[in-house]
């Protein structure tokens, strides 16, 4: 190995790579050079190296940043607010009303930056949000230091932000031009589902799309009504409807896609289109179980996300991988259909797979960016520890996750968030709540 000096060299003592599933290399290191995994050799070997910084952990096992890849992180604001509701009351009802008199630049910049500091305290180092006054939205994630993904929302009716479609595609595309060049945000466009969304307006985001190399977010098969409703008012299932529209491709990420039927499934997997599992929100909405298990062996792309912290109520990717490998198993009766291992590259590999930047984060491997997390496994909840995939997934909670680092940058060291002010942040949250509860 050619002599260097490296900015980190991280020494645990299980590195956990989701490069292969099941593989974990015991007493190993990762030395990190310019943001990147530089080499990743045991760590006997690498106490000859030279670094400007060496950190040991001997209980912890390192592995990938999580990836939530279906998020609206400002709605961090709105927990707890309406809970125990259907999803069509819950929104049109209780969520939209509130949004409508609280959602501006302020509440998504201060709600942003509250969800972001939850999720890297849980090891979350990607989110792939979507939501409104996108700038806002960006402006946090550079603050935070996440790796930021800013889903456009695109909607027919007004909202605070835009009066019809083509004003939210206008102000999207123009708060974008604005973060042109930015490594660690990528804005997407996200009509909000075929329910809220016209097909004159999925056509242009389509194109624009394919334009701009653009990827797409949007809800879809969330619940049993939709689908029903679709089949009333345009004579077919959305993703029926979508297919004829030109939706359906790799650039698509798909929310939650709970009620699909076989060919439906097959139809996403000919297409490459990616999906979001929302295991928490889609029960706690009593949506329904996806099925995960079929879309994976299709070959679908399938993540895990949170969603909103509205209808969640925790943005706890741990706890999302955990549940997403349960309910596999009991919608369907088999025990082995989502075993840890693939639970854990849902949440890391998969997610990176569906946002393209599988080249850049989702495994510990050289040359790709140093997102990374810790997880203490020393507590008494993790012990003893005989198989560390098995203890992320199953045993250990994100109160675990000791360090958090994207592009090597440090977002958490020894549960102490490193670019945000936790005191503030609580802060503004309470402020938030004063205002909301004040009407």
């Amino acid at each position: 190995m050619p002599q260097s000096r490296y900015e980190k060299i991280i020494s645990a003592r299980w590195i956990i790579t989701v490069e292969t599933d099941g593989e974990v290399l015991e007493n190993h290191a990762v030395a990190i050079k310019d943001g990147r995994i530089a080499a990743i050799l045991p760590a006997a070997d690498a106490a000859a190296l030279d670094a400007d910084e060496r950190l040991e952990l001997p209980d912890h096992a390192l592995m990938p940043g999580l990836i939530n890849l279906h998020g609206h992180s400002a709605m961090t604001l709105l927990r707890g607010l309406a809970d125990d509701k259907a999803l069509m009351d819950w929104l049109t009802n209780h969520i939209w009303p509130a949004e409508g008199k609280h959602v501006r630049d302020d509440f998504v910049f201060d709600g942003t930056l509250l969800a972001m500091g939850e999720m890297i305290r849980g090891g979350t180092t990607t989110i792939n949000d979507m939501y409104f006054y996108n700038a806002a939205m960006a402006r946090a994630g550079l603050a935070s230091g996440m790796r930021t993904f800013v889903g456009c929302s695109i909607l027919e009716f007004p909202t605070n932000y835009a009066s019809n479609a083509d004003d939210y595609i206008a102000k999207g595309m123009a708060e974008r031009s604005q973060f042109l060049g930015e490594d660690l945000v990528t804005f997407t466009l996200a009509p909000h589902a075929p329910y809220t969304v016209s097909d004159d307006t999925f056509r242009k985001v389509v194109t624009l799309a394919e334009q701009e190399d653009m990827l797409i977010h949007c809800h879809i098969h969330e619940t049993a009504e939709e689908v029903s409703n679709s089949v009333k008012e345009h004579g077919q299932r959305p993703l029926a409807r979508l297919q004829g529209l030109g939706m359906l491709s790799p650039r698509l990420v798909a929310a939650h896609m709970v009620h699909l039927n076989d060919a439906e499934i097959e139809l996403v997997a000919k297409h490459g289109v990616s999906a979001a599992h929302n295991p928490a929100s889609n029960m706690k909405l009593a949506s329904g179980i996806a099925p995960v298990g079929k879309l994976l062996g299709a070959g679908v792309a399938v993540g895990i996300g949170t969603d909103g912290a509205a209808s969640n109520n925790k943005l706890d990717m741990l706890a999302e991988t955990r549940l997403a490998a349960l309910l596999a198993k009991v919608g369907t009766l088999d025990p082995t259909i989502v075993p840890a291992a693939a639970a854990i590259r849902m949440a890391t590999l998969n997610g990176a797979r569906a946002l393209g930047i599988d080249g850049k984060t989702g495994s510990v491997k050289e040359g790709k960016d140093a997102d990374l997390i810790a997880i203490d496994l020393s507590a008494l909840e993790t012990a003893p520890a005989f198989d560390p995939i098995s203890h992320v997934v199953y045993a250990a909670g994100r109160e675990q996750v000791s360090h958090v680092w994207v592009k090597g940058r440090a977002l958490m060291a020894g549960r102490k968030l490193q670019t945000l002010d936790e005191g503030n942040l609580k802060a503004r949250a309470d402020d938030w709540r004063n205002r909301i509860l004040a009407k």
